[in-house]
């Protein structure tokens, strides 16, 4: 079983992706070149750790007849000391007072639970080649 992503260039430094009824925009800041129109790449990896995180933990209040609102988890990003890259992500969920005392070493491991997660954990082998079509 397989999948296929659509990657086309769209002018200047935007990169973006076809998947099946999406269209994902991308584009690089101003400062590499691109016009800052889209989040960038590397932004939307980012973002897919959190969200992905963030569905888990919705889920798992929402089948627990726990309210959502005031929720929310705040992704902060550790540079890696030589400067390059990330070396350190942080989740942390912020819960409303009234949250369940119960429940909160568990809403921690329902966020675990992100498939992103897991594939950086356990990655991927990865095949980059040419083909002419």
């Amino acid at each position: 079983m397989k999948s296929e992503m659509i990657i086309t260039f769209a002018g200047g430094k935007k990169v973006n992706a076809e998947f099946g009824d999406f269209d994902i925009a991308t584009d690089q800041a101003p400062y590499a070149g691109g016009e800052g129109s889209a989040p960038e790449p590397f932004t939307l990896f980012l973002a897919s750790i959190g969200t992905c995180a963030g569905i888990f933990v919705y889920t798992f209040c929402q089948k627990r007849d726990i309210p959502t609102e005031g929720i929310r988890l705040v992704q902060t990003h550790y540079y890696r000391e030589e400067g390059k890259g990330i070396g350190k992500i942080e989740i942390a969920i912020e819960l409303p007072p009234d949250f369940p005392e119960k429940y909160k070493d568990a809403v921690v491991n329902a966020a675990n639970l992100c498939a992103v997660k897991r594939h950086i954990m356990e990655p991927p082998e990865f095949v980059v080649k040419a083909v002419t079509r």
